[in-house]
């Protein structure tokens, strides 16, 4: 009660009362008699701000200054050091309702930085901008450009954070990611019975900034690309009930020919999925970390474990290496753009040829017939008497598919109730880093990217607020070692 009291004496001593009686009579006046809604919201949110902000400026002053004592004793490795030279410092504060000042006591000695208890007391962060401004500012930069998130910001909290800050802000906000995911690691997620366990494994390119000192480029040559991109590797992991299909469910799904797809029932959709990627960690770190989450969900490896890949080799072998009792499947869609290549070295792009071509391979493939449809287009090769690059596409899809054989058992796979294609991990690529960072002219530093990757995965997962507040947690722990000293009262 005596700090309610102070707090409003303040206020009033403040021009708090001035503003909020500022905004009646505005409200009231002539100017807003004949206003539209519009400027009626947006000059009430002004005035109103400037309220809140007077009153949260008369609670922090009414907090104290954080004197504590004559003195802190500081404990440490080279033993303890009393800091006992008391001086007012003041800090800003950017807040929602826009600057305020904290005024706290620091204790300090020669050669020894200070402390402020009210610092840790108010959990005070190290930037100029308070963790729900950052909070905020994450959130929009997630899901736009920094320049617009910037700005939507701004319009929304009357606070404006440049864009080199922003950066640095999502990079720090990013630190604690794989801490906030390995504490998770000891939370064991109950099956639902008769479960699967998915995996999904990819890589993505992100087109990445120009290093300094680059040759501008007046005309490039064939095959040179305009930008330079990054692997990032890409996983989700997901649970689902067995969905039994045939090949026709799945031809008709792929290429529309189900009249009545409309009337077929809707799917299970993935539970508990999670999604990440990563410029930066080894891919063979990275599939740790997928064993890692499975093994998280099911410990005892009780539920049947599927893994969809691409046909990467290097990527299937560290598969195999990394998991035990596992069935690997090879991404039909993967298989998909490789009959595709075949079909445009066949027929005419676009022509009902080439896409008839496609689907009556597909169908074999999905019947458990690889082996004949390579066997057939090496066959096709030799009759038409096919020669240069075309002859070399068809040959290079034909090896792709034989090394790939023991991967394409799709007729048990349907029959299983397995999927067969990384239908999340595809979503991932989309949600995760094609609608955020292929935007047109974006271009990226790894800070930045593998920073906003966690933060952006950790949203698309659902975790983002539980992780904000394991990130702020953890940086008050890093910021304000609180029991690293005591107080002296005398």
């Amino acid at each position: 009660m005596i700090l309610v009291a102070w707090m409003e004496d303040r206020f009033s001593q403040s021009s708090g009362i001035e503003a909020f009686q500022d905004l009646e009579r505005w409200l009231s006046g002539q100017a807003a008699a004949s206003a539209g809604l519009s400027e009626l919201e947006r000059e009430s949110e002004r005035r109103g701000r400037e309220v809140l902000r007077l009153a949260l400026q008369a609670h922090i002053d009414a907090r104290g200054k954080g004197d504590v004592g004559e003195a802190i004793v500081l404990g440490g490795d080279d033993g303890q050091v009393r800091l006992a030279y008391k001086r007012v410092h003041a800090r800003p504060l950017v807040t929602l309702f826009g600057e305020v000042k904290v005024t706290r006591m620091g204790y300090g000695a020669p050669g020894r930085e200070a402390i402020h208890p009210l610092d840790a007391e108010l959990m005070l962060p190290g930037r100029l901008w308070s963790y729900e401004c950052q909070r905020r500012l994450i959130r929009a930069v997630i899901c736009g450009p920094f320049d617009e998130a910037i700005t939507l910001v701004g319009e929304m909290t009357g606070t404006t954070v440049p864009k080199r800050s922003a950066e640095q802000l999502v990079q720090e906000a990013a630190v604690d990611f794989e801490s906030f995911y390995a504490a998770r690691a000891q939370e064991a997620i109950a099956p639902a019975d008769g479960e699967i366990l998915v995996g999904a494994i990819d890589c993505k390119g992100i087109p990445m900034v120009k290093p300094d000192g680059a040759q501008r480029v007046v005309r490039r040559g064939k095959g040179e690309k305009a930008n330079k991109k990054k692997l990032a590797t890409v996983a989700a992991v997901h649970s689902q009930p067995p969905i039994l299909r045939t090949p026709k469910d799945v031809i008709d799904s792929l290429f529309h020919t189900d009249q009545a797809s409309s009337e077929r029932p809707k799917r299970p959709r993935p539970s508990r999925k999670r999604v990440w990627a990563s410029l930066t960690a080894g891919k063979d770190a990275f599939i740790n970390d997928v064993k890692a989450e499975m093994t998280r969900r099911d410990p005892e490896h009780q539920r049947t474990w599927v893994i969809v890949t691409d046909g990467e080799r290097a990527l299937q072998r560290r598969v195999i290496s990394t998991f035990t009792d596992i069935t690997l499947v090879l991404d039909l869609l993967h298989v998909l753009e490789k009959l595709w290549k075949v079909a445009h070295a066949l027929h005419s792009e676009g022509s009902p040829e080439a896409e008839a071509f496609v689907q009556a391979r597909t169908e074999r493939i999905l019947c458990g017939m690889a082996g004949q449809v390579v066997k057939g287009l090496r066959q096709t090769v030799t009759k038409r008497r096919i020669t240069g690059v075309k002859a070399k596409t068809i040959h290079g899809v034909c090896d792709y598919l034989y090394r790939n054989r023991e991967r394409m058992r799709y007729d048990e796979y349907l029959r299983n109730g397995w999927p067969i294609a990384s239908g999340t991990v595809e979503g991932a690529y989309k949600n995760l880093i094609r609608d955020r960072f292929e935007r047109s002219g974006m271009r990226w530093t790894i800070p930045t990217a593998e920073a906003l990757l966690k933060l952006r995965a950790a949203h698309l997962s659902g975790d983002l607020e539980n992780y904000w507040e394991h990130h702020i947690q953890l940086d008050q722990q890093r910021l304000y070692r609180k029991d690293s000293w005591q107080v002296v009262l005398k």
